[in-house]
């Protein structure tokens, strides 16, 4: 346990490593210390002693044991969690021989309770001097590299603890994540939103146009799906008399995995009576600027590359841009675009450099070339609006028939947000979903839904925002795996 860096020492085996911890677990239980403790009372955690520090505070704290630099008669550790961390330091002077048998066997990884009185370093570090130690749990398996930490993105998605407990960025987006979460139920409920929640199993995948999770229950004998998103039932309150509802789900489709996607994901959906997409519009873009500005210290969102180095800066300073779907389309296909035939659109999209299919409709074909072309290229906040009808059948036709009352909410390279002015009219819903333009995707037609409609449901304004989408941006994380504790991967052979 030195304080200098790594030599060309050979390695020990990860099993030799186990044996030395496994040994000094026997010495701990020889000196009737249990290894695997008991409850610990503590004054602070480590994140918290260090916030808020003052010299010559009496402090318990416990955590893991992160890096450990001995001098012999004196050590430095460093002990933290998921939410921060402190250093600590040991005098085998100061510490009767029982506790510096105990420190001896520690090792990186093993989480301790500490009690003692904090100081500041002649290097001006806040630090805290233990007078007792106490083994809360021996860790028989070695931490990643200290000095590398862990690098391969696989092994951190695939094992997230090893992650979290030596790589402190990683552990402070999820901390982010979590208290982003908890103010968005705040700024909802501040504005007389309710919690509600809604069922995850559905006898129809409705309210959106995805590929289903499918299931049977057991005991009903009925055949089920998980559900791909709450809208339907949301709406269902709406009619029962809610005028103001959001529901934080779990939302699950059985489609292509990328940066992007996730087959479970966190979205958030909230409905306003009386309200339409340009309300909705507004709620959304001042609550991700009260985010940005609580979180990030501000609206210059920067995002930076493994060196550090900042490779875009997103700003969000408001009025954040409102475009038309089909004048973004023509910016990047040409003026002619909607003019010439649906055959020479889909050659236009080999000029292009987007990929189509044979089975695509009209609509789709254009939509491809909004996604790769506008989309994918938009990183400052766009609500685009006049959305294709045939896009969206659950939201209210502008006059003419042509495109919805909606916006689609672009930032970072893609679709954060979608909102619309919710169609509610039951004879014209049942229409459009039973009549939909063909293509790879249709939604499922819930005549129980359109049957709810028919008791009378108000105007309303309707959003969903893509929560992992939202901290990707908000975070500078380059993939919805960094967002995500414990993302879907396919299993090792």
């Amino acid at each position: 346990m030195s304080a200098d860096a790594p030599t060309n020492q050979p390695k020990s085996t990860v099993e030799e490593l186990i044996a030395v911890r496994r040994e000094k677990l026997g010495k701990l239980r020889e000196m009737g210390h249990d290894p695997y403790g008991q409850s610990f009372a503590t004054t602070h955690t480590p994140g918290e002693l260090k916030a808020n520090f003052e010299n010559e505070l009496s402090a318990t704290i416990a955590g893991r044991v992160l890096a450990i630099r001995d001098f012999g008669k004196s050590v430095f550790c460093t002990l933290g969690d998921a939410e921060g961390r402190i250093q600590i330091y040991l005098n085998k002077k100061q510490l009767s021989e029982e506790q510096w048998a105990v420190y001896q066997c520690l090792d990186m990884g093993d989480w301790i309770g500490v009690s003692g009185q904090t100081f500041t370093t002649g290097k001006g570090e806040p630090s805290l001097q233990v007078a007792e130690v106490t083994v809360l749990s021996k860790a028989l398996r070695p931490m990643p590299d200290k000095w590398q930490g862990l690098t391969d993105r696989e092994t951190k998605y695939r094992k997230r603890h090893l992650d979290l407990m030596s790589n402190e960025d990683s552990a402070e987006i999820f901390v982010t994540r979590s208290r982003m979460v908890a103010e968005i139920r705040n700024f909802l409920h501040e504005r007389g939103y309710p919690e509600v929640e809604t069922p995850m199993l559905q006898s129809v995948a409705g309210g959106a146009a995805a590929r289903p999770f499918e299931t049977h229950h057991n005991a009903l004998n009925m055949a089920l799906t998980l559900r791909i998103a709450p809208e339907l039932f949301l709406k269902r309150l709406l009619v029962g008399g809610f005028t103001k509802i959001f529901e934080l789900n779990r939302n699950f489709r059985n489609e292509g995995i990328s940066r992007r996607h996730n087959p479970e994901f966190t979205m958030l959906e909230a409905y306003q009576a009386f309200a339409d997409f340009e309300i909705m519009a507004e709620m959304v873009e001042e609550m991700t600027c009260h985010l940005a500005a609580t979180f990030c210290g501000g609206l210059q969102i920067e995002h930076k590359n493994e060196e550090g180095e900042v490779t875009r800066t997103i700003n969000l300073e408001r009025p954040w841009k409102r475009a038309n779907y089909h004048d973004l389309v023509k910016e990047v296909a040409g003026d002619d675009f909607f003019d010439i035939t649906p055959e020479a659109r889909r050659a236009k999209c080999a000029e292009l450099g987007v990929q189509i299919s044979e089975g695509m409709e009209d609509y789709e074909v254009v939509q491809q070339v909004f996604e790769k072309k506008v989309e994918e290229h938009t990183f400052d906040p766009c609500f685009v609006t006049r959305v294709p009808s045939e896009l969206i059948p659950l939201a209210k036709v502008t006059p003419g028939g042509k495109t919805v009352e909606v916006y689609e909410l672009i930032i970072n390279g893609q679709e954060i947000s979608p909102g619309y002015s919710e169609l509610n009219d039951p004879d014209v819903q049942k229409q459009r979903l039973e009549h939909q333009a063909g293509g790879e995707e249709e939604q499922l037609v819930d005549y129980d839904f359109i049957e709810t409609l028919e008791h009378g449901m108000p105007p309303a304004g309707g959003i969903g925002i893509g929560i992992d989408r939202l901290i990707m941006m908000l975070t500078g994380a380059p993939t919805i795996r960094d967002v995500v504790l414990f993302p879907l991967l396919k299993k090792k052979d």
